[in-house]
């Protein structure tokens, strides 16, 4: 779909961005579910009454299953239902900008992956929104998705 046909299917059935504020605050919600989900799967493996550095040791050596788990979570909401439960929060969706309707599987699994990709350089692909005027993240853009008000 080019970018008319897309505004003109947006003008009619009366679609709008979402502004970058509820992407911001959706994007905290699902951070802080991430993190008590972690948490309470994770929890037994802490080990008790050590110190600082030992306690980051363990954390850092479970990095590898903190992006495993944003992935899914990202991926599994994204695909089944168009949001992530921060976007339903916030009343906010991805759509896929060929049939303005959930993503593919696929497309979930890319835009999930490179989103992690995007918080490992510094956010850029975040930053990027604010410099675009579709919003598109660098995620969006990798998986030709864009974040509307739900209505």
């Amino acid at each position: 779909m080019t970018n008319e046909e897309l505004i003109e299917k947006f003008e009619s059935e009366n679609i709008t961005l979402a502004p970058l504020q509820k992407r911001g605050l959706a994007y905290l919600i699902d951070e802080i579910l991430i993190s008590v989900l972690f948490s309470l799967i994770y929890l037994d493996q802490m080990p008790e009454n050590v110190t600082t550095e030992e306690l980051l040791n363990t954390i850092n050596s479970l990095f590898i299953y903190v992006v495993v788990l944003k992935v899914i979570y990202q991926t599994f909401f994204v695909w089944m239902y168009g949001a992530t439960l921060g976007k339903i929060a916030m009343k906010i969706r991805v759509i896929s900008t060929a049939d303005l309707e959930n993503p593919s599987l696929v497309l979930s699994l890319s835009r999930a992956v490179f989103r992690i990709i995007s918080e490992s350089i510094f956010y850029l692909g975040f930053i990027w929104a604010y410099l675009n005027p579709k919003r598109e993240t660098w995620h969006d853009r990798v998986a030709n998705t864009l974040v509307i008000n739900a209505n």
